[in-house]
């Protein structure tokens, strides 16, 4: 009997086999100078609503998601908050926004390197589960103002399939959507979504969370624009 059942266990699982991940997810959050305290606040609060968001929970579970939180702001600037972090189950989901939402601020009054945050991040991939799908979601209310210019990164980026996804909080420059979408995101899919103050940006998070993480390509929403868009 028990030759039997360990026979049909075999047969289960061979019919069953575990499930891979289908996305590693860097949350890239500018922490500079032009950011203030309560600015950074609902950056980390917007970020851990959009997780438990049910659309992005739901589909972070199915995928078994990795995600991980960078910090960046000037060159050399850049710090792992959170490593990481399965999403098999919508435990793991509410852990991690506990912890997203109580990450203490690393830095307060440095510039704007996104091309660096961006490389530091393409870095991180090497220590992530295989995953179909890489992702670096970036957010920020300003240009690059120091280190690698970030289209010097397009073809590393590209090479290593990884796509690079923003959200322009149109705080203090004029037009920050379309340098974004110019000078930034690269890859498969790409979009900028756009925030018109830091008060929009929780309900932008969580609506750019919603179509990073159900792979949709198409954003109807004007304030989305692809990689792909005229314009």
């Amino acid at each position: 009997m028990r030759a039997l059942l360990f026979s049909l266990c075999l047969v289960l699982l061979a019919s069953h086999p575990a499930r891979s991940c289908g996305l590693a997810l860097v949350l890239a959050v500018d922490v500079s100078g032009s950011v203030d305290p309560r600015e950074y606040d609902i950056q980390m609060q917007g970020l851990a609503e959009a997780l438990r968001d049910p659309v992005v929970s739901e589909a972070l579970v199915l995928a078994e998601a990795a995600i991980m939180l960078v910090q960046w702001t000037g060159s050399t600037r850049q710090v792992v908050s959170v490593p990481w972090t399965r999403t098999r189950s919508f435990e793991d989901i509410e852990a991690l926004a506990v912890t997203v939402d109580g990450t203490q601020r690393k830095w307060r009054n440095f510039s704007t390197a996104v091309g660096e945050a961006l490389d530091f991040a393409r870095e991180q991939f090497a220590g992530a589960p295989a995953c179909e799908r890489k992702v670096i979601d970036v957010s920020g209310d300003g240009v690059s103002n120091e280190g690698i210019e970030p289209r010097a990164l397009h073809a590393a980026l590209r090479a290593e399939n990884i796509t690079v996804n923003a959200l322009a909080i149109e705080a203090s420059v004029t037009d920050l959507t379309a340098y974004f979408w110019e000078n930034v995101i690269t890859g498969e899919g790409a979009f900028v979504a756009t925030a018109d103050s830091f008060d929009d940006y929780p309900a932008r998070i969580r609506q750019k969370l919603i179509r990073e993480t159900t792979k949709q390509l198409a954003c109807a929403a004007p304030t989305c624009r692809g990689a792909d868009d005229e314009g």
